[in-house]
């Protein structure tokens, strides 16, 4: 197959599995559990649109760590930025060891996800410095002309898939094929199997298909890409995969360059793909935006504050992975105890009034007065950050040029939104390019 056709190929497959999964029986919410929680328990997880919904940020300001209501455990809401900073950055009083969970819920061992979200120090921190220096801006640099060459690729198979009307679903035929390319490139999968590469990508935060739907996902995933490390050992290419290999040989074992892999697949498809659908909405939703990037002298210039307030405005993902704590301690003067769960509101931290006024309106210009949260923070950070960020501001200024007449091919109040998904989005944003 020629390369440019396995593209096309890698594009359509990856969009009709995510779009299968939509469709699947069964896949629905199930009421037989979560209708014994209560509505404050789901807090977390709920928006209005856009926004998260005004009950949080409320809650946020009169308590910014205050109980969750979850039958079996005691579970902390941390959603001030302040004490959102404090757990995310203290790895020695909270853990991230996947082992708590096992110990809170049925899931067994054998459905550990691995990877850095998941691991503390030493292990964390031995894992990270293997990773790291392949997430450099240096290391990264290599895939520039690849990510602007990809998403030029996917603008014009966009147009491609214009119906008469030049109506089009952004999600479908760009928003989610640019990031899953670019992990492709990443990790160095080879052409003929990215296809089964895109399969286990997009049900692994989503809460509506169950605990049993996501772990399952999260153990066929790890089963292909055990199978792509081995193969990566064998004849290592030039990707992230082939360069830890090569340069850290058997020190670094299959099992754990699997975990990484996944940490990559997990952290970098779902949630740039959804700051591309969403950001994309935010601009035609108020079309200054979309001119200011259009019709600025240096478009890129313009994209980087454009980008990180987006990403502050929007954090898609809504919570951190749960924290442990460690040991009796006050946050935020409430007293927390040793084995308690504690959650962390993102996107309510980066709402926070404290950080500034009219915290919840989009505002390009707003100076950064201090650093968002949509990444995480302290030792867990998401380290793909910068790709991500590359991302999103290759991807915007030239969709801007590329379709100067885009508009929304809906209302918005027609728009559905995903519901108690971890990683926030909409499944299908119909537009117009002409």
């Amino acid at each position: 197959m020629s390369i440019p056709s396995a593209r096309s190929a890698i594009a359509t497959w990856v969009t009709r599995l995510y779009f299968s999964r939509l469709r699947k029986k069964g896949r629905g919410l199930d009421l037989s559990i979560l209708s014994k929680l209560p509505d404050a328990a789901l807090l977390p997880l709920r928006r209005d649109g856009l926004d998260p919904v005004p009950e949080i940020g409320a809650l946020r300001d009169r308590e910014p760590v205050s109980w969750l209501p979850i039958p079996g455990m005691t579970v902390w809401l941390v959603s001030g930025y302040d004490e959102a900073k404090q757990v995310l950055g203290d790895a020695r009083a909270f853990s991230n060891d996947f082992a708590n969970l096992v110990n809170h819920t049925s899931v067994t061992e054998n459905h550990q996800p691995g990877g850095l979200g998941f691991c503390d120090p030493p292990d964390h921190t031995r894992l990270r410095r293997l990773l790291t220096p392949e997430f450099t801006m240096r290391r990264l640099s290599r895939l520039t002309p690849r990510i602007h060459a990809i998403a030029e690729e996917r603008l014009a198979e966009l147009a491609k898939a214009a119906d008469t009307d030049g109506r089009v679903d952004f999600v479908e035929h760009f928003a989610l094929p640019v990031p899953a390319l670019v992990i492709c490139e990443l990790l160095g999968v080879p052409y003929e199997e990215r296809d089964a590469f895109q399969q286990f990508s997009v049900t692994r935060f989503d809460v509506l298909g169950g605990v049993g739907a996501s772990f399952g996902a999260i153990s066929q995933s790890r089963e292909y890409l055990h199978g792509l490390v081995e193969q990566q050992r064998r004849n290592p290419g030039d990707g992230l995969l082939g360069m830890l290999i090569r340069e850290h040989g058997d020190s670094v074992t299959d099992e754990e360059l699997t975990g990484l892999a996944d940490g990559v697949l997990t952290g970098g498809l779902e949630t740039t793909a959804s700051m591309l659908a969403l950001g994309t909405l935010v601009m035609l939703r108020d079309r200054g935006h979309f001119e200011a990037i259009r019709k600025a002298d240096d478009p890129a210039a313009v994209a980087a504050p454009f980008v990180d307030e987006l990403l502050r405005h929007l954090t898609v993902v809504q919570t951190a992975f749960p924290r442990f704590a460690r040991e009796d301690m006050e946050v935020g003067g409430v007293r927390i105890s040793g084995g308690d769960i504690v959650i962390v509101s993102l996107s309510a931290a980066d709402r926070d009034p404290r950080l500034g006024p009219a915290m919840d309106t989009f505002d390009p210009t707003r100076p950064p007065a201090s650093s968002h949260l949509a990444f995480g923070h302290g030792i867990h950070r998401c380290i793909g950050a910068e790709l991500g960020k590359m991302e999103l501001r290759a991807a915007f200024p030239k969709l801007v040029a590329r379709f100067p007449d885009m508009r929304l091919a809906v209302r918005p109040e027609e728009l559905e939104f995903r519901k108690l998904s971890v990683v926030y989005g909409v499944d299908s944003l119909p537009v117009h390019l002409n």
